[in-house]
């Protein structure tokens, strides 16, 4: 939803835009040269307003209400941008729109009551004059908003109505060659604002359902002393669209962590997450324990089936 955000212009560059059209503004010829000056001043002043207006309105309807999002996306986005400022910013835009709008029909209705040339071109530029100034005023929030859409299009497209799957655990482990295995398409990488990597975001196709499985590198894959503050809030946003984590273990250890290490993270995910936590062996094709946990492995797909039940069964 946030890539739909259009690049916010700067005042100088509205501006531009707004006389730049309005300069190309023609009526039908008149002998009559106060009656055509008239006209022509009058089109010009809509087409001046009407590029403002309509660019600030898009501005306002692109970008999100805030507290209408669903709590994934409203608690990422609090904690990417200012919301007080985002707000008042979108506000100072809809005063804005308002008060050149006004402007406008202040000033075409003073030309239609002039009787001189020389009063009606006054009178337009008076009327650029303030519409110039009354954007100017506002180009410090213009320029946030464009900051502030960057920042959204790092925001990854998730379907929040969907059930959803969070893989867990260390990095190497396979977690991703399990999404990429329990995929009915080839997963996509998706933004995420507190990570090098996207994360990657992966479907569930069986017996007419559809389960989202989302992989999270650079969150769910180390200690909680190893995060920063702006990852462990990350985390808590992933938290209202887990409703099923799968904990991927590594018993042979090639990953580079040792089991207890992984046994470690596996107890702090269970002590921040309430969901549901379902432990996972992978690479069987290696190692197997004699625990009671899921034993699969991505590569050869042995286990993936049972796995599968597993999580139709949870939801």
């Amino acid at each position: 939803m946030f890539r739909d955000i259009p690049t916010v212009l700067t005042s100088e560059e509205l501006i531009d835009k707004m006389f730049r059209r309005a300069k190309k503004v023609e009526v039908a010829y008149s002998k009559n040269r106060l009656l055509m000056e008239r006209n022509l001043s009058i089109a010009k002043i809509y087409t001046a307003r009407d590029v403002a207006v309509s660019t600030l309105q898009k501005y306002i309807d692109s970008f999100p209400y805030v507290y209408k999002l669903h709590p994934f996306y409203r608690t990422l986005i609090d904690l990417l941008v200012d919301i007080n400022f985002y707000k008042k910013s979108l506000s100072s835009l809809k005063w804005a729109s308002g008060r050149i709008d006004l402007f406008a029909s202040k000033y075409a209705s003073k030309i239609k009551g002039a009787g001189k040339v020389e009063e009606i071109l006054k009178f337009r530029k008076e009327f650029y004059g303030r519409a110039a100034s009354i954007i100017k005023d506002i180009g410090p929030q213009l320029k946030y908003l464009n900051e502030a859409r960057n920042i959204m299009r790092k925001i990854p497209d998730v379907d929040v109505s969907e059930p959803t799957v969070v893989i867990a655990g260390y990095p190497n482990v396979g977690k991703s060659a399990l999404v990429e295995r329990l995929s009915s398409a080839k997963p996509e990488i998706a933004p995420y604002p507190f990570t090098t990597k996207g994360i990657v975001v992966g479907h569930l196709d069986v017996k007419g359902r559809r389960i989202q499985i989302i992989d999270t590198p650079g969150l769910l894959d180390r200690p909680l002393k190893k995060r920063n503050s702006i990852e462990k809030q990350g985390i808590l946003a992933l938290k209202y669209l887990a409703e099923l984590i799968i904990f991927v273990l590594d018993p042979s250890e090639t990953c580079g962590y040792s089991l207890q290490e992984q046994k470690h993270l596996l107890s702090e995910i269970k002590r921040d997450f309430k969901t549901t936590i379902l432990v996972v062996e992978n690479k069987s094709d290696m190692v197997k324990t004699n625990s009671e946990n899921i034993k699969v492995s991505a590569i050869s797909g042995e286990g993936i089936r049972e796995l599968v039940d597993a999580i139709v069964e949870h939801f």
